[in-house]
């Protein structure tokens, strides 16, 4: 039986779910991201913002002193390295990190053929997939690094990662925007057993069509012009309150969040996660499903090894 949908407002998250706790957000100071720390900042939480800009200045994150800001290129690694340590040297150990940066896709790069300098065929360019898994992985396993020290080493703390519906429904036109969000999911999927041993919890937002600056394709289309056509198309659209209330509400359930998948579509949500899990046998098949089950016990399937 399939899952049932739901909604959800602020007021369904405990008014004390983020008092005082660190949350650091990459890609906070636009869309999706920026809509979370506006949340979450009446709720008392100490919030990072990783970005390549700043928040804007009509923004109640800005030269806000429960907010900091660390700007830099989130494919960067030691970028990231630093400001992890520098979050959580001014703001505490981390309650929450949402894996939030991202880019659309806006070009194509399998059917329009281009020559580099030497007359030979270019190489695609890989900055969707350097941003929008990549970059991800890394955010991941800084967070898993210092999550697992929390509580005195025994560790907690939620992961959250945007993935999309591409990410379930390959999008037709986006096919490295879709690589990447499948990317996020199977992540989060292959993470969520070894890191609940750990007391902490991962789960991804799966936004369908939802109103950020990401349909503007990087500013060569205006919003308002883009959500008149999908609208008279029939689109259905999120707004991004909407993702913003979901993810807050998944940081919060703590280790109940582990392995949730919640999909997000004309503002309804479903935990597409579960609607899978309970219906393996049906596209899976009883004979292909045993097989996977008998041998996923095997220790080697488990990379849990490192103290660190």
């Amino acid at each position: 039986m399939a899952p049932s949908t739901f909604t959800l407002t602020p007021s369904s998250i405990s008014p004390s779910a983020f008092t005082n706790k660190h949350i650091l957000i990459t890609g906070g100071s636009s869309g999706i991201g920026l809509s979370t720390a506006e949340l979450l900042l009446p709720f008392s939480a100490k919030l990072t913002i990783l970005d390549i800009n700043s928040p804007p200045t009509t923004s109640s994150l800005h030269n806000n002193k429960s907010v900091l800001v660390i700007t830099g290129d989130i494919r960067d690694w030691k970028y990231q390295r630093a400001a992890f340590a520098q979050a959580i040297k001014q703001n505490g150990e981390l309650a929450g990190v949402f894996v939030n940066a991202g880019i659309g896709e806006n070009s194509d790069v399998f059917f329009t053929d281009e020559l580099d300098q030497d007359g030979e065929l270019k190489e695609i360019d890989h900055k969707v997939l350097d941003i929008d898994i990549r970059a991800a992985a890394d955010t991941t396993k800084l967070a898993i690094h210092h999550m697992r020290k929390n509580n005195g080493g025994q560790g907690s703390g939620a992961i959250v990662l945007t993935a999309s519906l591409a990410g379930y429904l390959a999008s037709k036109g986006l096919p490295l925007y879709s690589a990447a969000k499948f990317g996020v999911v199977g992540l989060m999927r292959s993470l969520k057993n070894d890191v609940s041993r750990l007391n902490i919890a991962i789960s991804v937002v799966a936004p369908a069509i939802t109103v950020t600056p990401l349909l503007t394709k990087d500013g060569t289309l205006t919003l308002d012009s883009e959500v008149t056509k999908m609208t008279n198309f029939g689109v259905p659209l999120n707004k991004v309150e909407t993702i913003s209330t979901a993810t807050a509400w998944l940081l919060s359930l703590g280790q109940k969040s582990n392995g949730k998948g919640i999909l997000c579509q004309a503002d309804k949500l479903i935990d597409i996660e579960e609607g899978l899990a309970t219906s393996r046998k049906a596209w899976l098949g009883e004979e292909m499903l045993g097989y996977f089950r008998n041998g996923r016990g095997m220790k080697d399937f488990s990379k849990l090894k490192s103290k660190i």
